[in-house]
């Protein structure tokens, strides 16, 4: 009989945003991909466009793995950076889901749709940080100076999660 050695999974980190980005927010999504990457994180996102696009490429090209979760029900319709695209069906309902797969949040940039994920990501006890723009000012949320420390704080954030 051969014993199973645990493996401890890997933190999971969510990263939310519009999926129109300005130039500012990509470079800082596909950055912030990288070092979540670097850093063994998942990357959990919404899938399409825009901020979920350049993560998931900054991501995949540093050699990470990015779960796409899907407002739809095609899962070919995930940007072509997504590993895992999962298709729910749910439309908007499925921010409860990016936020709910992850142990820590960062925002970069966004509008309504963000502000629903920090939101749901708040209720739930989860950490949640801002990149660049908030999407809406007074949120009393970290503000973090660059992906170096964003990456760096959300693997602090989920260790701390999975701790409690």
């Amino acid at each position: 009989m051969t014993l199973a050695r645990k493996i401890d999974p890997p933190f999971r980190i969510a990263v939310v945003g519009g999926a129109q980005a300005s130039e500012i927010e990509w470079e800082l999504a596909l950055d912030l991909g990288r070092q979540l990457a670097g850093l063994g994180a998942l990357v959990v996102c919404g899938g399409g466009g825009g901020v979920m696009e350049a993560v998931a490429q900054g991501a995949t090209e540093a050699g990470g793995l990015v779960i796409g979760i899907l407002p739809g029900s095609d899962p070919k319709s995930a940007n072509p950076w997504v590993g895992i695209p999962l298709a729910t069906g749910m439309g908007e309902a499925r921010n409860a889901l990016v936020v709910q797969g992850a142990e820590a949040v960062i925002s970069v940039g966004g509008e309504w749709g963000t502000l629903s994920e920090i939101a749901l990501a708040s209720k739930i006890g989860l950490s949640v940080g801002i990149l660049g723009t908030p999407p809406a000012e007074g949120l009393g949320l970290r503000m973090l100076e660059g992906p170096i420390e964003a990456a760096g704080w959300a693997l602090e954030r989920a260790q701390a999660f999975r701790g409690s």
